[in-house]
């Protein structure tokens, strides 16, 4: 014991770099995941005396991370009140007149939405919208794909709140005695990367594979979309008005045909005036279906009872037995509807939308019916043995009447950080109380956008770098790099730190990467007397601009599985842009810095 606290005392330092390295090692294996990692990393310099329970605790204090976790319940107030879904629909109205130009305004939008919004979102979304732009315009949809994703990237780069690695790097240096960045500080930087991206993505398209996927990523998994049928009232409002004026369809709503009587029309119905009955059978999704449900325009699906209201009690999700003795039969011949005051108002069936119409539509199993009724019904339908995993769905419909207030929340945090009227983290925090007031977002829904597994990684890091300064470890990296680096001109430091942030989160967590170099980075400027700020912002944008590899920022892994690509397609196209951007970004930082 004595000698272990021996070697402690004289190799204390040292130490902490081999766990480091140990660290690094378990990165790379992808063995466990990165916050696993980074808390058992923690924990052992907990364990030797690197690191005492105040220092470990006062990482919590660090305003970034809360920051962080702010900003995604404010994204998810957007997608909640069906802003971002808006916005899609607007895209894809505008695509099926002007496909190319819809296509560059998809582009141009991911970048710039991602400036303020969390860009993890933002390319799920628009995943596969471009899938479908892609039909449309016989582009191959792996021509897109990328493109998009590096787009949504550097357009995280703009801003502070572009990307979480901006608001660690941001609050770590802010702790470390520098002045702390205002959003738009990093703008013009992040423009010169992003203006030499698009550049680069237009000369080196040739790059980027053409074959189609072999699997179908359009919907990535996260979409599951139902037949339905929306029935006109006697007394509606709706009758005499043209199908194509309703304003109900786009993206998450597809009109599919009109049923009239025993007719069911498909085509030329755009036109046609509804009458009192008329049912419209249309293909959407869960969160579109709960919408229509509450607002009580038409009445919804199919019921034996027509006294049966879909909006009445709650909306459970259902899945068919493959025992099911109504397998084969349509689906308004199923026992339960006759027997229960329910209200079927969806079926969903995988990689194929039953019809002609939801009441003709034969059951299969397997089959995923969206069911409303009372709690009476809901219990018999819990307690049939043909049905399995009957639960409360989990869709839930738009708060459109409350999407004003959401964009309100968001754009006062831009504003309010942006003329320094108050920090960012605390406008985030006034913006998450406004919106929960107002319930543009209930509590538990709020909670659950947090990515808690990203800021559980932050935290350790945050742990990590500081056991790194009381271990002096920091110090001995800067030592051994001083030498090195002190007869370079001080311009080639920015590139240093960019490309070094940049290999590093190309293999691992970019947020772990910018919350372990940012106080190496801050000491190292104060050893060789430079200003830190330039480097600091090129380690913010080389830890978040990564491409050459899938795992090199959250996105790539998305559009990865969804486009079916190949890793070399990345490492081909992703190389020359990582070189073309960190060029072009570290050039501004020398001559405007």
């Amino acid at each position: 014991m004595h000698f272990i606290t021996a070697l402690l005392g004289i190799y204390r330092a040292e130490i902490g770099l081999i766990i480091l390295a140990a660290m690094f090692v378990a990165f790379v294996r992808e063995r466990y995941s990165p916050t696993v990692i980074a808390v058992v990393g923690a924990c052992a310099y907990a364990l030797l005396g690197m690191l005492d329970e105040k220092a470990l605790f006062s990482v919590f204090s660090n305003g970034a991370p809360l920051t962080v976790g702010a900003m995604f319940v404010l994204s998810g107030a957007l997608i909640r009140t069906g802003v971002i879904n808006r916005v899609a629909d607007k895209i894809m109205e505008r695509a099926q007149k002007h496909p190319r130009l819809a296509l560059a305004e998809v582009m141009l939008g991911a970048f710039v939405v991602s400036a303020f919004l969390n860009n993890t979102p933002v390319v799920v979304l628009l995943i596969p919208i471009l899938f479908k732009l892609a039909q449309v315009t016989g582009y191959p949809v792996k021509k897109l794909l990328i493109p998009m994703n590096v787009l949504a990237v550097l357009g995280g780069c703009l801003t502070l709140v572009g990307t979480s690695t901006n608001l660690i790097v941001s609050g770590i240096a802010a702790e470390q005695g520098m002045v702390p960045f205002g959003i738009f500080d990093i703008t013009i930087y992040g423009a010169a990367g992003g203006a030499a991206g698009i550049v680069a993505l237009l000369c080196l398209s040739f790059l980027l594979p053409s074959d189609p996927p072999a699997i179908s990523g359009e919907d990535g998994g996260n979409v599951q979309e139902y037949l339905t049928e929306l029935a006109v009232p006697q007394d509606s409002d709706l009758i005499g008005r043209e199908i194509g004026s309703l304003g109900l369809f786009g993206r998450s709503v597809v009109l599919i045909g009109l049923k009239r009587g025993a007719e069911i029309r498909r085509r030329d119905i755009a036109d046609e005036e509804l009458r009192a009955g008329d049912r419209l059978v249309v293909r959407a999704d869960g969160t579109a279906i709960m919408t229509l449900r509450e607002s009580g325009a038409f009445d919804l699906g199919i019921a034996a009872d027509l006294t049966t209201s879909a909006q009445d009690g709650t909306v459970i999700e259902a899945m068919v037995a493959p025992n099911h003795p109504s397998i084969g039969e349509r689906l308004r011949d199923v026992p339960f509807l006759q027997d229960l005051r329910v209200r079927i108002i969806g079926i969903n069936r995988s990689r194929h939308l039953p019809g002609p119409a939801l009441a003709e539509a034969r059951v299969r199993g397997a089959d995923r019916l969206l069911i409303a009724g009372g709690d009476d019904a809901m219990r018999s339908l819990r307690d049939n043995p043909h049905l399995i995993g009957v639960d409360i769905s989990r869709a839930r419909a738009f708060r459109r009447n409350k999407a004003w207030i959401a964009m309100v929340a968001m754009a006062g945090v831009v504003l309010l950080s942006a003329l320094d009227v108050i920090g960012i983290g605390l406008a985030a925090f006034i913006a998450v109380g406004l919106i929960l007031i107002t319930r543009c977002i209930d509590p538990e829904e709020a909670w659950g956008a947090i990515d808690g597994d990203v800021l559980i990684l932050i935290f350790a890091m945050l742990a990590v770098g500081l056991a790194l300064e009381q271990a002096g470890s920091v110090g001995l990296m800067v030592g051994w790099v001083k030498p090195l680096l002190q007869s370079a001109p001080a311009w080639s430091l920015v590139f240093v730190i960019y490309f070094f942030a940049l290999i590093l989160s190309e293999l691992l967590s970019n947020n772990a990467v910018a919350a372990l170099m940012t106080p190496i980075t801050i000491a190292l400027a104060h050893q060789l007397g430079v200003d830190p700020r330039p480097l600091v912002v090129a380690l913010m944008i080389g830890a978040s601009a990564c491409f050459a590899t899938p795992i090199g920022y959250q996105t790539n892994a998305l559009v990865y599985a969804a486009g079916d690509y190949r890793f070399a397609d990345f490492v081909r196209i992703g190389v020359p842009l990582n070189i073309v951007v960190g060029f072009a970004v570290c050039s501004a930082l020398v001559l405007l810095g």
